[in-house]
């Protein structure tokens, strides 16, 4: 419910506050006197887009305040994903600058035009002209109906439905294409498996090659050199080795007259063994990189055909291994596709099955809550000055089944007699499709969680005894939500609970507008005013007479 609203800066509106209240809470005033702000400031609230021409001549920026009630569960859900505080009230601010900034905030944390309209619509709908317009809209037709028959859980049923189905052809015809451009390509694909598999290639094989083939084009220099250091160490009488073995001998000699060298010998040990696997390793070295002519050989035509692998799949040899995994994946698509396919289709055919069960049962819903949708506005049309007013919810089956179920929701009209009925777009004038909003809305009220209703220009095109009846309607829909109503007609504004009136005044040289709340003689004077005129004494006394019937209903 909403609780308060402020409004500063915003077009004639200087600094205007509305406590509001539960029930039919109504707005009234002179036009031009700025009604129509106050409803602007609502949209802002609501994610409206922002005017810069809206903001108050000479002021750097409007700023509009609304406290609401925040008891639904899942306007708290909202909040939690939007990572906002969630409080016992939904405190938001929308600033509009003078030179067309915007800025929004939820419970004093900053946040987006597009989470203030998600938040907003769990809390108040607006309805005016534009609403209208939207019931002339299929998709706001099919809501209305399925809100009214409860069919929330089955239309959640078909779109899972009918999203599961989409999926399981997406992935069929995903694999019917691999399988189409595997045949396609099949000769190639057996091609590029036998040669890489002729080619038995070895992870890391073309680096191994490189160096071996490396060592074999310098084979007489490497071993040359090789042999000069295993001389070196090997020598007689001038070899380290044979040097050493004198040290060891010395070593001794000192170690039996001075045993603080006895630990000489053991690093010396150390030393003599490196040598010896040195020495080793020289030989073998020596005997590795003799030349030979023929592997040589062998070894570049082997590097020729790793090197023409690699320039036609992928210039490396991980790649040529990798276009093989590949083709040979695509060549085992073939062999198991069709079996594939087929259990794809079994898939497929049960989600169409119960995609058409999920439908069926929504359809059950939507037949069901036609009528009684229909009958009941329809009851209602007449105290709403449509005497002769008729609805009809007509269902058109469509195929395929889609996400919103098996048939179109028509709402169709017959306001005047000896009509045709047609679709309310063309059946129904701005004023009518106002007063079959209201009727929806009052035959939708225990549906709709929506705590705070308002309607803009509910009245257009309506007076005397439909105005009534318009009031009892609007009074009857209060019990179950707070209603806000901006209205020019006396007889719905003498059933409000809270009864405010906007009026303008001049404020420093500039148009202002102010509201404040009527109690006892204001409200008859104000009645009067709208009857005609203030001062008259069969205004007042009709005034009198509205709101005593009113307290009687």
């Amino acid at each position: 419910m909403l609780r308060s609203l402020r409004v500063r800066d915003l077009a004639t509106v200087a600094d205007v506050s509305l406590d509001l209240g539960p029930g039919l809470n109504v707005l009234t005033g002179e036009t031009g006197a700025g009604k129509s702000m106050l409803v602007d400031a609502l949209a802002l609230l609501l994610g409206d887009r922002a005017d810069r021409a809206a903001v108050r001549t000479g002021a750097a920026r409007a700023v509009v305040d609304g406290a609401f009630d925040a008891a639904s569960p899942e306007l708290a859900a909202r909040l939690d994903a939007a990572g906002l505080d969630i409080a016992d009230q939904v405190v938001i601010r929308r600033e509009v600058s003078a030179e067309g900034r915007s800025r929004a905030w939820v419970n004093g944390s900053p946040t987006t035009i597009g989470v203030l309209a998600e938040i907003g619509a769990h809390l108040l709908d607006l309805h005016g002209q534009h609403q209208s317009l939207e019931l002339t809209q299929a998709a706001t037709q099919r809501r209305l109906l399925d809100a009214h028959g409860d069919a929330g859980d089955e239309l959640e049923a078909v779109r899972a439905a009918h999203a599961a189905l989409l999926a399981v052809r997406e992935e069929h015809q995903a694999l019917a294409a691999r399988r189409d451009e595997a045949l396609r390509r099949a000769d190639w694909l057996r091609h590029v498996v036998d040669e890489i598999d002729a080619a038995r290639i070895r992870p890391g094989e073309d680096e191994a090659l490189a160096r071996e083939a490396g060592r074999l084009a310098q084979a007489g220099v490497l071993g040359a050199h090789a042999r000069e250091a295993l001389a070196l160490l090997d020598a007689e009488d001038a070899g380290v080795r044979d040097r050493l073995g004198r040290l060891a001998r010395m070593f001794d000699q000192l170690a039996r007259r001075d045993e603080t060298v006895t630990g000489w010998r053991e690093l010396l040990d150390g030393a003599w063994a490196s040598l010896d696997e040195l020495s080793r390793r020289l030989a073998e070295y020596a005997d590795d990189v003799a030349e030979d002519p023929d592997r040589l050989v062998t070894l570049e035509r082997r590097r020729d055909l790793l090197g023409d692998l690699m320039r036609r799949h992928g210039g490396t040899l991980d790649a040529v291994l990798e276009t093989r995994r590949s083709a040979g994946e695509e060549l085992d698509l073939l062999d198991r596709a069709e079996l594939d396919l087929a259990g794809l289709a079994r898939r497929e055919a049960d989600a169409a099955a119960r995609l058409t069960a999920a439908a069926a049962a929504l359809t059950i819903r939507r037949t069901r809550a036609a009528e009684r949708l229909a009958g009941e506005v329809t009851r209602l049309l007449p105290s709403l000055g449509l005497v002769d007013g008729e609805l009809l919810v007509q269902l058109t089956p469509v195929d395929p089944i889609a996400a919103d179920g098996a048939e179109q929701v028509t709402f169709r009209a017959r306001l005047n007699r000896g009509l045709a009925e047609r679709p309310i777009a063309q059946a129904a004038s701005g004023g009518e499709l106002s007063r079959l909003m209201l009727a929806l809305k009052v035959a939708l009220a225990r549906h709709d969680e929506v705590p705070t209703l308002v309607f803009d220009e509910i009245d257009q095109g309506i007076g005397g005894e439909t105005g009534g009846h318009v009031g009892a309607a609007l009074a009857r829909l209060s019990h179950q939500h707070q209603v806000l109503v901006i209205t020019h007609l006396p007889q719905i504004a003498a059933r409000a609970d809270r009864h405010l009136v906007v009026q303008k005044g001049d404020r420093g040289g500039i148009a202002t507008s102010d509201v404040r709340v009527l109690h006892g003689e204001d409200r008859v004077v104000e009645l009067a005013r709208m009857l005609g005129s203030a001062d008259d004494a069969n205004a007042r006394r009709l005034a009198l007479s509205l709101l005593s019937a009113a307290v009687s209903d």
